[in-house]
């Protein structure tokens, strides 16, 4: 199956970073293919904005794929585990967070990377951060480099000299400026969700590292954030 010449996948995961690289994407004049999971994730909120946000990016198309990374577990994302909420953000950076989930960018990398042979699309676009982010190790340039190296070994599409980039715009973008480059884009950020551990209406804790993140970004950018907070 051949797409357009100038097409690529998104990792969407409905969230602040994940739309704004669906943003840039579009206005490189990609057509655009998101990709999402269903991973047994505790804010599973972040697929009905995953949605909201491939229907306004008029995306060719979504899929959804379900997986179960709570029978593996080792993540407060995935099982009963506490949410740490109110860390020092500096301190946090530095150590691997229970929020982690082990090795969850691999797997979506690697749906990713089947999916682009498939339709034989040469980009695919991940919202990771290495800068203002929680401290994960499938975050960081060195590991998206060896990913890289490891799609041209172990794909028919790296064999045959079809380069599969692995493109991350905001890696070394600190929140502020990624919301900066989102607001200029024309993105509504009150239909993107970021919290590890919404309620059951959806709304965010304000309290999780994600939504301190988010909110730091957003304080740093000179902005309020339009998303609903329940307290």
């Amino acid at each position: 199956m051949t797409t357009t010449n100038k097409s690529a996948i998104i990792l969407c995961s409905g969230g602040l970073d994940s739309t704004t690289v669906m943003a840039m994407a579009k206005n490189e004049g990609y057509s655009l293919y998101s990709l999402s999971f269903r991973y047994g994730q505790r804010h599973e909120t972040e697929l009905r904005q995953a949605r909201k946000v491939s229907d306004l990016f008029k995306v060719e198309k979504q899929m959804i794929i379900d997986l179960d990374f709570a029978k593996i577990g080792g993540s407060a994302l995935t099982d009963k585990t506490d949410i740490p909420k109110n860390r020092n953000l500096e301190e946090a950076s530095k150590e691997i967070p229970a929020t982690y989930v082990p090795a969850r960018n691999t797997v979506f990398l690697s749906y990713a990377l089947a999916w682009a042979e498939v339709l034989e699309i040469s980009d695919i676009f991940i919202g990771v951060n290495a800068v203002d982010y929680s401290g994960y190790p499938d975050c960081r340039p060195e590991y998206i480099r060896a990913f890289e190296a490891m799609a041209r070994l172990a794909t028919r599409a790296g064999v045959e000299g079809r380069k599969i980039k692995i493109r991350v715009p905001l890696i070394q973008m600190t929140k502020a400026e990624i919301i900066k480059k989102g607001i200029s884009l024309g993105i509504d950020y009150s239909i993107t969700h970021s919290c590890y551990d919404p309620s059951a209406e959806g709304m965010a804790c304000g309290n999780c590292d994600s939504c301190r993140l988010r909110l730091k970004g957003f304080r740093e950018a000179g902005l309020a954030d339009p998303a609903g907070y329940s307290d």
